[in-house]
């Protein structure tokens, strides 16, 4: 698949992420508890605008487009394993797997040193 079409991909699934990450925002205030899923919208919110600017960073050519890439797939899986761990902990009393939220958290960490290895290791403009 191109470059191009892998930048589609990633921004119809940070707007997925946007906007899951609002109705868990929304959800979470009409629960008596809302921790669990405010934390899960917050993720999703602010990764989903991750996932774009790594998409630009790369589509500019500011960092190495398959580093910001991976690093951008990084945010989408790790936001699904944080918010879906929480989520599916706070309607269904149990989670995804054991330790999915942190191996989420995780993901985010490494994701986010990828993307700064892009930036200091961009591919060359011929």
């Amino acid at each position: 698949m191109s470059e191009g079409g892998m930048f589609r991909i990633l921004i119809a699934l940070a707007g997925l992420m946007g906007a899951a990450g609002v109705v868990l925002a929304a959800a979470s205030s009409h629960q008596a508890d809302p921790t669990r899923l405010a934390a899960a919208s917050s993720m999703l919110l602010f990764h989903a605008l991750a996932v774009l600017a790594a998409v630009l960073l790369a589509e500019r050519l500011m960092v190495h487009p398959g580093i910001g890439l991976a690093a951008a797939f990084g945010f989408v899986a790790a936001g699904a394993l944080f918010a879906g761990d929480l989520t599916l902990r706070q309607y269904a009393g149990h989670g995804l797997f054991p330790m999915a939220a942190p191996t989420g958290g995780t993901l985010l960490i490494v994701s986010w040193l990828m993307l700064a290895a892009a930036a200091i290791f961009p591919r060359s403009v011929p």
